[in-house]
C-alpha cells in the first residue's frame, strides 16, 4: 500500500503542467507572419490620419488658384469690389493684431490708412502747381513710394506709442478717438500736401517702366483677355494680402505672438514670466499701424484720387465691425469678417434698383441707401456673433460638434466603432 502511494503520488502534479501548457507560444510567434507585408512593423509610425496641415493644403490651393483666374473671368466692377477687400484684409489683420491678441481697444485705424494713402501720394508725385495752388511732392519712384508710405504710418503709430502703451481698455479707445478728428482737420487744412477737401490724384504703381494702368504697355493681352489697370493691380493686392497674412501667423506662432497674448490675458501673469507689457503694447501699436499703411495705400492706388471724407470715423468702426464678425485673435477670422464688410456696400450699391426698400444713389425716394442699410446688416452680424458664436466666424469653422455622455458625437452618418458597454465611471 505504501509503495502504491509513492507511486502515484508523483504523477498528479505532473498531470496539470502537461494539460495546462497552451499553444500561446505559437500563436505570439507566427501573428507577425499572417500581417500583411506592406504594414509598418512599429506601432504609431503611421495612423491613417491626415495632418491638419495636409488638409488645409488641397482647398488653399484651390482658392489660390481660383484667385488668380479671376481676372480672366470677372468684369471691372467686381475686380475693384475685390481690390476694395483685399485693403480691407490687410488693414482687418493688422487691428485683430492690436485689438483681437493684444486686447487693445483703438479706434483710430482710420487715421493711419489716411497716412499710408497721403504717405504714398506725396512720397511719388512731382511738384506742381504754383502760388496757394501749389502741390507738394517727392517725386520718388512708387514702388520705393508704397514702401516708405507704410514706414511712414509705422512711424505715426510710433509717435503715439509713449501712450498706447501705457493706456489700455476704453480710455486709449477715447485716445485713438482724437486720433480720426485731428488727422480728418490736418487733411482738410493742409492744401499743399493733401490738396484740401478736393483730395488728391494718385500716381500709378510702376515698376521698372511696367505701369499698372491701362496703358505702358498699352494694350496688353494675356490669353486674348486685355489686361488693363485693374487686372494688374489684381496680383499686386494678392501679393500683399499673402505677406500679410503670412507675417501675421509666423508672428502669432512665435514668442511674439505668445506674449501679446500674455498680455491680453492676465498682466499680473504676463509680467511674471518677463514680458515687459508697455513695449509688447507700443510694439503691437506699431506694426497695426503698418498694416494700416499699407492698406491705405493700395485703397489710393484702387480710388485713384484721395479725399479727406474716405478716412473719417465710420471707417474705423467698419474695421471694429470686420475683427468681431470675424473672430477676435484669428487671422483668417479678420478677413473673413473684411471680406464680408467690404463686399456688401458694394453689392448693395448695384443691385439697389432690384432689391427692396433700397434706393439707388443719384435717386429720390422714400427707401433706405445702400450705405446705410450695409451698416444695418454690420448691426445685425455684430449682434448675433455675440449672442450665438462669440468666436465669430473663426470660431464656427472650429467648434467641434456636441457629444453624448458616452463620449460619442450626437449625429455621426457612419459611426466607426459601437460601443457595447456603458463606460465606466471612476469615483
Amino acid at each position: 500500500m505504501s509503495d502504491t502511494r509513492a507511486t502515484a503520488e508523483p504523477t498528479e502534479p505532473t498531470e496539470p503542467s502537461e494539460s495546462t501548457e497552451p499553444a500561446e507560444p505559437t500563436a505570439t510567434v507566427t501573428a507577425p507572419a499572417e500581417a500583411p507585408p506592406d504594414l509598418p512593423s512599429a506601432p504609431g509610425r503611421w495612423s491613417g490620419k491626415v495632418s491638419p496641415r495636409g488638409r488645409h493644403a488641397a482647398p488653399l490651393a484651390a482658392g489660390v488658384l481660383v484667385l488668380m483666374a479671376l481676372p480672366f473671368y470677372v468684369s471691372s466692377f467686381w475686380l475693384q469690389t475685390g481690390l476694395f477687400a483685399m485693403a480691407a484684409v490687410i488693414g482687418a489683420i493688422g487691428l485683430n493684431l492690436l485689438s483681437g491678441t493684444t486686447g487693445q481697444l483703438s479706434l483710430g485705424h482710420a487715421f493711419f490708412l489716411a497716412v499710408g494713402a497721403y504717405g504714398y501720394v506725396w512720397l511719388a508725385s512731382e511738384p506742381s502747381g504754383t502760388g496757394s495752388s501749389s502741390l507738394y511732392g517727392l517725386g520718388l519712384p512708387p514702388v520705393l513710394a508704397f514702401v516708405l508710405a507704410i514706414v511712414l504710418a509705422g512711424a505715426a503709430g510710433g509717435l503715439f506709442s509713449p501712450i498706447s502703451g501705457r493706456l489700455r481698455g476704453m480710455y486709449l479707445g477715447i485716445a485713438t478717438l482724437a486720433l480720426v478728428f485731428l488727422g480728418h482737420h490736418m487733411m482738410l487744412n493742409a492744401p499743399h500736401v493733401t490738396g484740401g477737401f478736393n483730395g488728391r490724384s494718385v500716381p500709378p504703381l510702376d515698376i521698372l517702366g511696367f505701369s499698372f494702368t491701362d496703358t505702358s504697355p498699352d494694350g496688353l493681352t494675356v490669353i486674348g483677355v486685355p489686361f488693363g489697370g485693374l487686372e494688374r493691380l489684381w496680383y499686386v493686392g494678392l501679393a500683399l494680402v499673402a505677406v500679410a497674412w503670412l507675417a501675421a501667423h509666423n508672428l502669432l506662432r512665435g514668442r511674439p505672438g505668445r506674449a501679446l497674448g500674455a498680455v491680453r490675458d492676465s498682466e499680473v501673469a504676463a509680467t511674471v514670466m518677463g514680458v515687459h507689457l508697455t513695449r509688447y503694447r507700443a510694439s503691437a501699436f506699431i506694426i497695426s499701424s503698418m498694416y494700416a499703411g499699407a492698406a491705405g495705400a493700395l485703397l489710393a492706388l484702387v480710388f485713384k484720387r484721395v479725399v479727406p471724407d474716405h478716412f473719417g470715423l465710420l471707417l474705423s468702426i467698419d474695421y471694429l465691425a470686420m475683427i468681431v464678425i470675424g473672430g477676435l485673435g484669428s487671422v483668417g477670422g479678420a478677413a473673413c469678417g473684411a471680406v464680408f464688410v467690404a463686399l456688401i456696400p458694394h453689392l448693395l450699391t448695384r443691385y439697389a434698383d432690384d432689391l427692396p426698400l433700397l434706393t439707388a444713389p443719384g435717386t429720390t425716394g422714400s427707401g433706405v441707401s445702400p450705405g446705410d442699410a450695409a451698416r444695418y446688416l454690420y448691426g445685425t452680424a455684430i449682434v448675433l456673433v455675440l449672442v450665438f458664436a462669440p468666436g465669430g466666424l473663426a470660431g464656427l469653422a472650429h467648434r467641434r460638434p456636441r457629444r453624448k455622455g458616452d463620449g460619442s458625437p450626437r449625429t455621426r452618418r457612419f459611426p466607426l466603432r459601437t460601443r457595447t458597454t456603458p463606460k465606466e465611471h471612476t469615483p
